[in-house]
């Protein structure tokens, strides 16, 4: 369940939306994102600002709808990226207010089963956090992250590897199965996150519990190397422990 309420929810995809649309501000849509080789920027705006919309269509029917293809010709994406920041926030209030006018509790079409509306904000929250960070490693700008957001992000990240569902939305999940290795990511000064394998799938609480391997820097560099957004070697803070075990992990991860 999300830590955080609604009302915070929905100020976090606009602000994450926002910075995603300052990020591509400008930028070449030919240029390759590099944390995601097979797309080009243009791309990556069409995934967000489509994905926002079929969220909005779940949530409004209750119902699956194919999902969009960014990569195809898609009707009223914009080509132009001094068009791209308008769309996107537009993208971003569709769903919002699809959740409001259906009310957050009610059900909607997911994945993993039927789920709260509510639940499509955080999921997109967390989509357009992690592609902020792609969108900024693209063209350049500056990636920021409020704390409260990039907790929410990695919490989310966690409940959806261990919901018993996952496996079958996400086969490659059942390779992160294990003997009871245990994962400990620590940003500085709060209670971190700590992931059990076990032989019937995984397990996570909240804590700085003993782990056979750990990684601790900031929150935002805890978020994004879950992410596979940054190499662990890069935090400022360190890797200690059984670093095959973290790079299985990073290899068959769904965040």
């Amino acid at each position: 369940m999300p830590g955080l309420g609604l009302g915070r929810l929905v100020e976090g995809l606009r602000e994450q939306t926002e910075g995603f649309a300052e990020a591509v501000a400008g930028g070449d849509p030919e240029a390759v994102v590099p944390t995601c080789p097979e797309w080009r920027l243009r791309t990556l705006v069409a995934h967000i600002g489509l994905a926002d919309r079929w969220a909005a269509e779940l949530v409004r029917t209750g119902r699956p709808v194919p999902a969009p293809d960014p990569a195809a010709v898609n009707p009223g994406v914009p080509g132009v990226p001094g068009e791209w920041g308008a769309w996107l926030r537009a993208g971003a209030d569709e769903l919002v207010g699809a959740v409001r006018e259906a009310g957050e509790g009610s059900q909607a079409w997911s994945f993993f089963g039927t789920v709260p509306a509510a639940f499509w904000v955080r999921r997109m929250l967390s989509e357009t956090a992690i592609h902020h960070c792609d969108a900024a490693l693209t063209t350049g700008a500056a990636f920021g992250i409020a704390d409260d957001l990039a907790a929410e992000v990695i919490t989310e990240g966690m409940e959806l590897m261990a919901d018993p569902r996952a496996e079958t939305a996400v086969p490659k999940l059942a390779l992160l199965r294990g003997a009871g290795e245990r994962l400990a990511f620590r940003p500085y000064g709060m209670d971190g996150w700590v992931i059990t394998r076990l032989p019937e799938g995984l397990r996570w609480e909240r804590g700085n519990g003993p782990a056979d391997v750990v990684v601790s820097g900031t929150l935002t560099e805890v978020m994004l190397v879950l992410a596979r957004r940054r190499p662990p070697g890069e935090v400022t803070g360190e890797v200690t422990g059984d670093r095959a075990l973290l790079a299985h992990w990073l290899a068959h991860t769904l965040m």
